[in-house]
């Protein structure tokens, strides 16, 4: 199983007045894993919605372990636990110094611009299979 690999700075921006990073900022470098991954794939988020493809998160988990602050240099790894024609789900890992800070996951249903539920193009599912841990949930891993 392949993982995307994605590294930022915490910038100052991002840090509460207790010097942490606020809490909703890890949701948003979720994106960023997310969308690393996608790119690495072959399939760019661009392209998908240029394709007529949107993935609206349906549900999302953030367990957090640890906090970053300024200046921090993270690891965001990305990786696919749930594939099938109708949603997908990342799983992620954010790291600092090699220690896990915050881990969680982002559930996806495609619609398109309307707003309707769609199938995913089998070109993308063909494209995410190596980055599937279908170890840890056989019965998501359909494609």
């Amino acid at each position: 199983m392949k993982k995307a690999q994605a590294v930022l700075r915490v910038r100052y921006g991002e840090t509460d007045k207790m010097g942490g990073v606020y809490y909703a900022n890890y949701i948003a470098w979720f994106e960023i894993g997310r969308s690393t991954l996608l790119m690495e794939a072959g399939y760019p988020y661009k392209a998908l919605e240029e394709d007529g493809y949107i993935l609206p998160v349906v549900e999302t988990y953030c367990k957090y372990r640890s906090p970053a602050y300024y200046d921090d240099r993270l690891i965001i790894e990305t990786w696919i636990t749930g594939l099938t024609k109708r949603d997908i789900t990342f799983r992620y890992h954010i790291e600092r110094d090699g220690k896990l800070i915050a881990e969680g996951f982002t559930r996806h249903m495609p619609i398109n611009p309307e707003g309707k539920r769609i199938y995913l193009p089998s070109s993308l599912l063909s494209l995410l299979v190596p980055y599937v841990d279908d170890a840890k949930n056989p019965s998501r891993a359909k494609v």
